[in-house]
């Protein structure tokens, strides 16, 4: 069986390949080169579900998609859904880093807290679709940390670790990022719905 990832973003392609592989023996997983959709949604799912029943649509394959940012509590859970255009359009991860890392600035360390919220989606062709959350807490550093990861992994240090997603292995964010979490919740949904023949 064949199921198409529902994003142009090369890295979460390669990340949700690493998450998903393991979990889904025999299910082949596609990228997904059609039209992107516009994501008007005004929540983590309903931006999720926009992209998923879009490539499900152009493909004919049950389609995963994800839409995910970082929450800061002191900004409301902002960036949140703007989290990839947080610092304007042309979805910059540099700029969104500075710009949040700027606006929290004066903030002592107890008011940085925030998390990694990731809602996984799957819409199928038929019509059926479902969506699940993942949280992972932790807080925003003062200062960008490791070399690995990518948008705001080098200033999140998630609860427990002595550093950021950044400084983490691959296989390690892998394991316990927010992605992790929330697709760990879509793989009973996405066999159970689509069974491998």
């Amino acid at each position: 069986m064949q199921v198409v990832l529902a994003t142009h973003n090369a890295h979460k392609v390669g990340e949700l390949r690493d998450i998903l592989a393991p979990q889904l023996p025999g299910i082949d997983v596609l990228g997904y080169d059609g039209p992107e959709p516009v994501e008007n949604g005004v929540s983590f799912a309903e931006n999720a579900l926009i992209k998923a029943r879009a490539a499900a649509a152009h493909t004919g394959l049950p389609a995963i998609a994800d839409d995910s940012g970082i929450c800061v509590d002191v900004l409301g859970g902002s960036p949140g859904i703007f989290s990839a255009r947080w610092a304007g359009p042309a979805r910059d991860d540099g700029e969104n880093l500075r710009l949040l890392l700027w606006q929290l600035s004066d903030l002592a360390d107890e008011h940085r807290a925030g998390n990694f919220t990731c809602v996984a989606a799957l819409a199928l062709p038929d019509g059926r679709e479902d969506a699940v959350t993942g949280v992972w807490p932790g807080r925003v550093l003062r200062q960008p940390s490791g070399a690995g990861g990518f948008g705001y992994d080098p200033i999140f240090q998630p609860d427990g670790y002595a550093g950021s997603a950044a400084d983490l292995s691959r296989e390690e964010k892998n394991r316990v990022s927010h992605r992790a979490r929330a697709f760990a919740q879509l793989v009973p949904i996405l066999t159970r719905l689509a069974p491998a023949p």
